[in-house]
Parts: C-alpha cells; sequence; structure tokens
C-alpha cells in the first residue's frame, strides 16, 4: 500500500465509525431508505454508497483496489463536508443524522 493509500484508508477509519453489521441494520430501516438523493433510481446515492462500504469493511486492506480507495475518498469527503452543516439542537431523529448514517458515520457515537 502507498503512503497515500495508508493516509485513505486512515482518514476513512476515522469517517467510518459504524461497523458493517451495523450499516447493514441500519441500511434495512425505513428511516435509512427515506433520505437521499433518489434521481438515479428507487435507491438513494447514499443507501447505495452504504452498501458499497459494507463491501470494503469485510474486504482485507491488502485486497483493496483502486476503486475501492476512490469510493473511500468519496466517503471521507461527503463525512467531512456535513459534519460542518449539523443543524442546532437534538439530532437523534434528523435527516442530517439518517443521511451520515447511510454513509457510515453516525455523529451521535
Amino acid at each position: 500500500m502507498t503512503d497515500d493509500g495508508e493516509q485513505i484508508a486512515a482518514d476513512f477509519d476515522q469517517a467510518v465509525n459504524m461497523t458493517a453489521a451495523e450499516l447493514e441494520r441500519w441500511l434495512d430501516t425505513e428511516e435509512s431508505k427515506s433520505v437521499g438523493d433518489k434521481s438515479g433510481g428507487e435507491e438513494s446515492t447514499g443507501h447505495r454508497s452504504g452498501r458499497r462500504i459494507i463491501e470494503i469493511l469485510r474486504k482485507r486492506k491488502d485486497d483493496l483496489g483502486e476503486d475501492d480507495y476512490a469510493h473511500m475518498r468519496k466517503v471521507i469527503g461527503y463525512v467531512r463536508r456535513h459534519l460542518t452543516q449539523r443543524p442546532s439542537g437534538d439530532v437523534k431523529e434528523t435527516r442530517w443524522r439518517y443521511s451520515l448514517m447511510n454513509w457510515g458515520h453516525d455523529p451521535l457515537k
């Protein structure tokens, strides 16, 4: 793994604070399916990303390919951008939190 790959993996591990099992359970909920951009079909971009994140989390680091690292970079960027947009008040049952959780990050953890 290159230094760049190591940094991406470290940033991804920091951004994605849900386990594959937690994310898989979350993606099966109505709350998960209720948020996100669905312009590409029935499944939102974030929901589709969550399924891809599960695949990455279940791979050995040595088995990650360029497409995995590209998606990891996308996840890192999404999580970082959306964390700066935190709404005021209790966020437990907000679309903002649900969207982040689709991308593998639970801001309440």
